[in-house]
């Protein structure tokens, strides 16, 4: 007989620990601890071993979702026994876009049921009537977990959607921790027993992650999260065990629907204003796409002492190193002047590559002189001045030909900072 030591997880974020704990060390939550088994077990009763030269290396028999943008963030389309987690703030579009998804499936030949938890049956057709959603999909609406399982088990679908997981009863109240811990864990033992690909949408809490225990987020293969860009939804991976990390994709909200954006930068740069200081376009990285970003800068005299610094879509603290590098290096004299830098287009990113563009932006806007319309930029400023090689440069090279710029200042043809100022200014 073997000994099994027991153990305690914590249920907010998974730690664990030989004994039981009042306060959990990693996630700092209070009575989280619960026992995951004591005992002993036969020594038959022991899991089986493979060596990994048994394993069959074939690729995952992966089927499209019908959308390119959703397929590229999944890494080329839903696994069969796959859990997903969709998380989003309210109205930001993720019924809107699992109703679209379902229904490609479905007419691609799959069979797809809907698990409608916070909407009734008619409120569900509403919506699916304004986006043309084929009749034939199958509607669940219960919120007994035990009814559901047996329901998805009487139709065998090869895809399910629940929105939301915070709707059904298990054990406890609806919505509260060991409800949707166990919800999900039923949910995701049920997908991986019958091969079908299951997505649960989840509710997001005010700092912007999925609420409930920390353990849905082990426990599931994917999370993605459906964020407001904007004019746009960006749909982005923050985990993915069959794909890609950080890999994004870009929808238009219209009348009919969430529309997939094949070219990000054509319509980040459609209202770009040509011939104007102040304005100039980065290719950032963005996740794991590449994306051609307009960066404006604004300089205007300051009534205060202290003049002001505000940056929108990018990091603030980066950008006050850049104006202290342009006024340290280039001699711009920027102490009476309140200057803001914005990143058209409501995204946010961090990516040091835009550091370039944000310098010339400033630079243009200072001095009046607009930049050269069929310039980009790309490349991290260093504080002695210099252009500094970034991530994926040849991947940013290439979008910024296929966006139509036909010079691009990068690490390589410009070493500093002076130099690129008087080749984007000349």
């Amino acid at each position: 007989m073997a000994r099994v030591h027991p153990q305690f997880r914590c249920v907010e974020c998974g730690y664990r620990t030989p004994k039981p704990l009042g306060r959990c060390p990693e996630c700092g939550s209070w009575g989280s601890f619960e026992p995951e088994g004591t005992g002993e077990v036969a020594a038959s009763a022991a899991a089986p071993r493979l060596r990994l030269d048994e394993v069959d290396a074939a690729a995952l028999p992966r089927f499209s979702s019908g959308e390119a943008e959703v397929d590229r963030v999944l890494g080329g389309g839903f696994v069969p026994g796959a859990a997903l987690l969709l998380g989003g703030e309210p109205g930001v579009g993720k019924s809107t876009l699992l109703l679209q998804v379902a229904d490609r499936v479905l007419r691609s030949g799959r069979r797809v049921v809907y698990v409608a938890g916070e909407e009734s049956p008619q409120q569900v057709k509403l919506r699916a009537e304004r986006l043309g959603v084929s009749g034939g999909l199958e509607l669940v609406r219960d919120t007994q977990l035990d009814a559901v399982l047996a329901g998805l088990d009487a139709a065998s679908p090869e895809l399910v959607v629940v929105d939301s997981i915070q709707t059904l009863e298990s054990e406890g109240v609806p919505g509260s921790l060991v409800a949707v811990r166990t919800a999900t864990q039923a949910l995701v033992r049920w997908a991986k027993r019958t091969s079908a690909t299951l997505v649960l949408v989840g509710h997001v809490t005010k700092e912007g992650t999925v609420a409930g225990p920390k353990v849905i987020e082990h426990v599931v293969d994917a999370t993605l999260y459906l964020e407001t860009a904007g004019l746009y939804r960006v749909l982005r991976s923050a985990k993915n065990r069959f794909g890609p990390v950080g890999e994004v994709g870009v929808f238009r909200m219209t009348d009919a629907g969430l529309e997939g954006v094949p070219n990000p930068s054509e319509a980040f740069l459609a209202e770009r204003p040509v011939g104007v200081p102040g304005s100039a376009v980065g290719l950032a990285l963005y996740g794991e796409r590449t994306i051609a970003l307009e960066v404006q800068a604004l300089a205007a005299k300051s009534p205060y002492a202290a003049p002001k610094r505000v940056a929108q879509g990018l990091d603030g603290r980066r950008v006050d190193v850049i104006l202290a590098v342009l006024e340290r290096r280039m001699d711009l004299r920027l102490g009476h002047l309140d200057v803001y830098v914005n990143l058209t287009g409501g995204l946010r990113v961090g990516d040091p590559g835009l550091d370039l563009a944000v310098a010339l932006a400033v630079y243009s806007a200072v001095m009046g002189r607009p930049l050269a319309p069929d310039l980009a930029a790309v490349g991290e400023v260093g504080l002695a001045g210099e252009v500094r090689s970034v991530a994926s440069l040849e991947a940013r090279l290439r979008e910024g030909e296929r966006a139509g710029f036909e010079r691009v200042l990068r690490p390589g043809v410009v070493r500093t900072l002076e130099e690129a100022v008087k080749e984007a200014l000349a």
